[in-house]
């Protein structure tokens, strides 16, 4: 537990994690695992709603309550964390890649897929995206509590590695250059553990109020991320169910960890 009070730590095992998943498909053919893909995605999303709602938002708003804000505030911070992701989206800065399927499959023997012009503003588009996910591990560490810097963590690694994957994916099939697809890679690794030592080291002597404010919005990102993440899934009734199953298995998960942590007290709140 002691390496979750650094910043450092939970750095490098962001970096390492997101290099190693998607370096995975600029070696090995992935065809066979996108099914795989899709439910991590799935749980990743459970993950990140129940660390949200469970642990950030109600620990960002007992850090901001003891400076006296208004509620409004302190629920602004929310939705702005919420409405930060939704601008970023719609200024082309996606946090996931989309694949549009249309009836060629007939034509081709395959799936036809959509994408985008220039590789190049994806990368960047996904990896600024990234950058948000270090700032809430940075918020995290600098509140000093373990179990709310374990739960934002934990989710942000669940979400990141299958979006490193796909990273890889796309780039590798965009580029037809490993050499570049590993630049990809790298960029998107890199972006989240930069903002981790950046928001540790610039939120260490603020306010405790300011930082539970920086919490909050952290938590309107995850709450962004994960319903866009299923939402797709769950408007389609061939994948509703199957939707709605992965993200209770990542919540339960989560609720499974804190519940432990907890019980075991090697976390206390």
């Amino acid at each position: 537990m002691v390496l979750l009070e650094s910043p450092l730590a939970p750095a490098a095992v962001t970096f390492a994690a997101a290099f190693l998943a998607g370096a995975i498909p600029l070696w090995r053919k992935v065809a066979a695992q996108q099914n795989l893909l899709t439910w991590l995605t799935g749980s990743a999303a459970g993950v990140l709603l129940a660390s949200a709602l469970l642990v950030a938002i109600p620990e960002g708003f007992d850090i901001a309550e003891q400076g006296e804000l208004e509620p409004l505030l302190i629920g602004g911070a929310v939705l702005a964390g919420f409405l930060a992701m939704l601008l970023l989206e719609a200024l082309g800065f996606g946090h996931d890649i989309h694949e549009e399927h249309h009836d060629h499959e007939h034509d081709h023997g395959h799936d036809h897929v959509h994408h985008p012009a220039n590789a190049d503003s994806v990368v960047i588009g996904l990896s600024v995206h990234a950058l948000t996910d270090g700032v809430a591990i940075g918020a995290a560490v600098s509140t000093g509590s373990l179990v709310l810097t374990m739960s934002v963590f934990i989710a942000v690694l669940a979400h990141k590695i299958p979006a490193a994957f796909s990273v890889g994916v796309f780039s590798m099939h965009e580029r037809q250059d490993r050499n570049k697809a590993v630049r990809d890679v790298v960029l998107f690794s890199l972006a989240t553990p930069i903002t981790i030592i950046l928001t540790a080291y610039l939120l260490g002597d603020v306010d405790a109020h300011l930082l539970g404010l920086v919490i909050l919005f952290a938590g309107g990102t995850f709450l962004y991320v994960a319903t866009v993440d299923v939402l797709p899934d769950v408007h389609n009734p061939e994948t509703g169910r199957q939707a709605l199953f992965q993200v209770l298995i990542g919540a339960g998960l989560m609720v499974l960890l804190i519940w432990g942590l907890d019980a075991t007290g090697l976390v206390a709140h």
